[in-house]
């Protein structure tokens, strides 16, 4: 059972959550450069450069791995789908190798490859077909798992992207999972959500528990606090809003109870 001030943290991690969710789109920041991001952003135009970087995104630093969908379009002249749609596998793999692109250069070279016939094939060369209908959730990621080498956890960061940072509409989001990185794993801990060493999954499930409709409406608020006051070696409790119920605020500052 939850403590009360559990009860607290969660309704307060809620309340947060659901203002920055009805917040104006931003751009989001994939890469740290501002031309690949403005591109990997507008998914009414180049939907399929998204999908292409959430099917690179592993093994290779993240910033890295998104910039692969833009280089290749840069190297062609043009970010249109016509254009990568016509690269034959050997033509991707030569462009990936020429410009270092990626640590395995055959096996991702096959995934850009199958993705592109893929959205060609399935998706009439739209990629915005993958999520334009509405879908459910648990459709969404289903979708995106059905592309080579996309496992649960790029398809559910795929899935948490659309919806969170890009507004677009689902019928639920129930299979909104939240996305555990170091910071939400560590002030899931710190606030006493989970105990210390807790396994991504366990983060995965607690984030379900608490707030079933929306796992992932928590993930936002979580990251913002390990971001911005719950830092890994010198805390800012005194600054955080959840430190009147956070057990190790109250150990730092020495507000428990004798």
């Amino acid at each position: 059972m939850k403590s009360t001030s559990q009860d607290a943290i969660v309704s307060q991690l809620i309340e947060r959550g659901e203002k920055l969710f009805r917040a104006p789109r931003k751009l989001v920041d994939f890469t740290k450069d501002d031309r690949a991001d403005a591109s990997l952003n507008d998914i009414e135009r180049y939907p399929h450069l998204f999908v292409l970087g959430c099917v690179a995104d592993r093994q290779m630093k993240s910033e890295r791995c998104w910039l692969i969908p833009y280089r290749i379009a840069e190297r062609l002249g043009s970010k249109r789908f016509g254009a990568l749609a016509a690269l034959r596998l050997f033509e991707i793999r030569n462009l990936m190798t020429q410009y270092k692109m990626h640590r395995f250069v055959e096996e991702m070279s096959r995934c850009l490859h199958e993705a592109i016939r893929r959205i060609a094939e399935e998706y009439s060369g739209d990629a915005s077909r993958i999520w334009s209908d509405k879908p459910s959730s648990a459709e969404l990621v289903w979708r995106f798992l059905e592309f080579r080498g996309v496992g649960p956890k790029i398809a559910t960061m795929a899935t948490n992207i659309l919806a969170r940072q890009f507004k677009v509409p689902l019928a639920d989001y129930y299979s909104v999972d939240i996305s555990v990185d170091s910071h939400v794993r560590r002030v899931f801990t710190r606030l006493g959500l989970v105990r210390p060493g807790a396994t991504l999954e366990q983060v995965v499930y607690r984030a379900r528990a608490l707030h079933p409709p929306f796992p992932g409406l928590l993930d936002n608020p979580v990251w913002e606090i390990g971001r911005k006051w719950c830092r890994p070696r010198v805390p800012v409790c005194s600054e955080c809003y959840l430190s009147p119920h956070c057990p190790t605020a109250e150990e730092a500052l020495g507000t428990g109870s004798d």
